[in-house]
């Protein structure tokens, strides 16, 4: 096998797999329907990029990877299934380079990009290869090959291909319906990350702050606990607030580690921080560099990710489900000295739909908030939810206002002092960064 050809090759997990197979050596091309920034970077390493889906891009390929946004009915998934080449998921590639290795993988509803994203930065001492769902600053990519004998990946629980990896360490972070539309109930979901579970070889760290996490916990070998909130293997104590960043002391078992800050806001981070500061411990980096690193980390693209900060201050952050915003709002409200105003856009129909009663009042820690159209992610919109009735719901506090286009909020943000956050998981983030351009010319 020497030509790969990728599918849908912007996207954050294929361009990722995209890079280490073309630094690996292999003979890599893709297609996609618009440039990004990731394109750039694929071309430099090489990487023939098509701006358009037709057959003709992939004859002769050896292999074909498609994202799971891809339809079964484009041109070149087609012609591949029909001339036999073989075609594989992005999670059956992932596994095939992760199984190799000595895998981590981190797993999650929420968290797992930060987690992952931690981990790769803390460990880079080790050389791994790391493979995530964000740009991690501190090698500007969501990958990088590296030589070392571990391989840090992100897990996706959201169509099950996490399922794929054998990993020898495991982070779960937390377990919470979400992606329902594909897991049916809340049931399968949890039975899923069992098996992910079982199928770590050495040792899963679990989160026990979350309930369905606790559940795990008949199977004592096998489990790493930590929390913010009890005494578990590894937990914080002493946790506050200090000059903006978090601050607090790290106990495993009966060793007392010390004091480590952290510069990404929120409880959550901190507890997304602990499974990182013992696998890293435990696997050979030293303590006084992964408080150096765990301090120095700014967080994954999109997460908490300060793009304007003056009178106004604008904030991309990739919250989506009702869980992560409430995390993201409390963070802010604990670090922000300015009203915030949230900006959401809902991603998915479906989501809006199975999660609504999680939404309500979602959004009551923010000053202000702003409702834009749903970003349907190729969904149809059979579910009937109205956004003048989202509205109400998700900002029980205040009124809602309904926006649609940059230009309304950039009317709305440069006459405001404020903190805006703009939250969503579709194209939000090109409207923060469009209204960041207006205030620069401003």
């Amino acid at each position: 096998m020497k030509k790969v050809f990728f599918i849908g090759i912007n996207g954050i997990g294929m361009s990722g797999l995209a890079k280490v197979m073309a630094k690996s050596g292999y003979q890599v091309s893709g297609s996609d329907k618009n440039k990004k920034d990731v394109a750039l970077e694929l071309e430099k390493l090489g990487v023939k990029i098509y701006y358009e889906h037709k057959e003709d891009n992939v004859r002769g390929m050896d292999l074909v990877v498609r994202s799971s946004a891809i339809k079964l009915t484009n041109p070149e998934y087609s012609y591949a299934k029909n001339n036999n080449i073989e075609v594989i998921k992005r999670g059956e590639l992932l596994a095939l380079l992760f199984n190799k290795k000595s895998g981590i993988a981190i797993a999650g509803t929420h968290g797992k990009t930060t987690t992952s994203s931690m981990l790769g930065a803390v460990m880079l001492p080790l050389d791994p290869t790391i493979i995530v769902g964000g740009i991690l600053p501190e090698i500007n990519s969501n990958a990088c090959c590296g030589q070392g004998e571990y391989l840090v990946a992100e897990a996706d629980e959201s169509d099950n291909s996490f399922l794929y990896l054998l990993p020898d360490y495991s982070i779960i972070t937390n377990i919470e319906p979400d992606h329902l539309e594909n897991h049916g109930n809340f049931e399968n979901i949890k039975k899923s990350f069992t098996t992910f579970h079982n199928q770590t070889e050495k040792k899963t760290l679990i989160n026990i702050d979350c309930g369905e996490t606790e559940k795990l916990l008949r199977d004592k070998e096998k489990i790493i606990t930590y929390s913010i909130e009890k005494k578990a293997d590894i937990y914080a104590t002493e946790i506050r607030v200090e000059n903006g960043k978090s601050v607090y002391n790290v106990i495993i078992g009966k060793e007392e580690l010390g004091e480590f800050k952290l510069t990404v806001p929120g409880l959550h981070n901190v507890s997304n921080s602990l499974g990182v500061i013992y696998l890293a411990y435990t696997l050979g980096v030293s303590l006084e560099e992964i408080k150096i690193r765990i301090e120095n980390f700014k967080g994954a693209k999109r997460r908490y990710d300060i793009l304007f900060d003056k009178s106004i201050k604008i904030i991309d952050d990739y919250a989506h489900h009702p869980t992560e915003i409430i995390a993201t709002l409390e963070g802010a409200k604990k670090i922000e000295t300015k009203k915030i105003i949230a900006i959401f856009q809902p991603h998915k129909y479906s989501r809006v739909k199975f999660l609504y009663e999680e939404f309500k009042g979602c959004f009551d820690l923010a000053d202000e908030v702003i409702l834009l159209p749903v970003y349907s992610a190729g969904e149809e919109d059979i579910y009937g939810i109205t956004l003048e009735e989202l509205g109400k719901d998700i900002f029980t506090t205040g009124k809602t206002k309904l926006l649609k286009t940059v230009d309304e909020v950039y009317d709305v943000v440069k006459s405001n002092e404020g903190t805006y956050i703009f939250m969503g998981a579709g194209t939000i983030s090109q409207m923060a960064y469009e209204i960041v351009e207006k205030l620069e010319a401003k």
